[in-house]
């Protein structure tokens, strides 16, 4: 069921750690931003607008700059 987006085993996660998810409990896909930056990084374009994890705030100066 989850290959269907990408998620191969929910037990061994890209990132983070595998949660448990009682009988009762029904999981969820949460898109978060190491996905979409995972892809920019393995895509090589020469130029995307992101965020930082944890971050959003959006400006034109690049991260190196020690904002």
């Amino acid at each position: 069921m989850g290959s269907a987006i990408g998620v191969n085993n929910i037990n061994e996660p890209d990132w983070g750690e595998s949660i448990d998810v009682d009988d009762n409990e029904v999981s969820v896909f949460h898109a978060c931003g190491v996905t979409p930056q995972s892809v920019l990084m393995d895509s090589k374009v020469p130029f995307a607008i992101t965020h930082s994890a944890g971050h959003m705030f959006v400006t034109d100066l690049p991260s190196d700059m020690g904002i």
